[in-house]
């Protein structure tokens, strides 16, 4: 139960990194880029991955089911 805790808690921090770092590139916008540069550029940006990364870990430790029942120790 802990673990599964802590886990959710480390996909939550990762997805708050990584949307914190979205929000803080959208300044690039205003310095003449256009959408699609934008896009472009925070698509490279190793940031980006700790957002989705961290919310597969969420939606993980949400649907899957825990427990010694089902053998998944989440």
């Amino acid at each position: 139960m802990f673990a599964r805790i802590f886990i959710f808690l480390f996909g939550f921090g990762l997805s708050v990194i990584g949307a914190s770092f979205l929000i803080l590139y959208l300044n690039l916008i205003t310095t003449g880029y256009t959408f699609l540069e934008y896009v472009n550029f925070i698509i490279r940006r190793p940031e980006m991955y700790y957002l989705i990364l961290g919310l597969i870990i969420i939606f993980l430790t949400i649907i899957l089911p825990g427990g010694k029942k089902y053998g998944i120790h989440l």
